[in-house]
């Protein structure tokens, strides 16, 4: 038995839990007094992107983009191809990939590549198309 400083029991605890889901996923204030929610941003704030570090300026800005961009279709590449499709060449790989219904972007990206190279994986692929460096 659990002897611990909370006056609710257990299956109380669940139940209030289950009581406030709703309005907690609902991303409306949960706060009963406004003074206490979070400000919005001021339009002359830094913008920052919550989905990662605030990128380098210049010519780093560059090269972090094209390595995201490169991450990006590795990872897409690796979605739609599974272990199977490997070791392919270029038509193969358009082949199983239109069978997969991708998207145009990907197929377009896919036709780039060398007809005389075979690639054993995403990376290969996007080693191939001399998209950077996904290592």
């Amino acid at each position: 038995m659990e002897r611990g400083s909370n006056p609710v029991s257990p299956r109380k605890d669940d139940e209030l839990k289950h009581e406030l889901q709703g309005y907690l996923r609902s991303g409306q204030h949960t706060r009963v007094e406004e003074a206490n929610d979070p400000e919005p941003p001021a339009d002359d704030d830094a913008r920052v992107d919550p989905g990662g570090p605030v990128p380098p300026p210049g010519e780093e800005r560059d090269r972090a983009r094209a390595k995201a961009d490169a991450e990006s279709l590795r990872l897409e590449l690796a979605r739609r191809l599974d272990r199977t499709a490997f070791p392919a060449d270029r038509q193969s790989l358009l082949q199983v990939l239109e069978e997969e219904q991708a998207p145009d972007t990907l197929l377009a990206a896919v036709s780039e590549l060398p007809a005389e190279g075979t690639y054993g994986n995403a990376a290969e692929i996007v080693k191939g198309l001399g998209r950077g460096d996904t290592a």
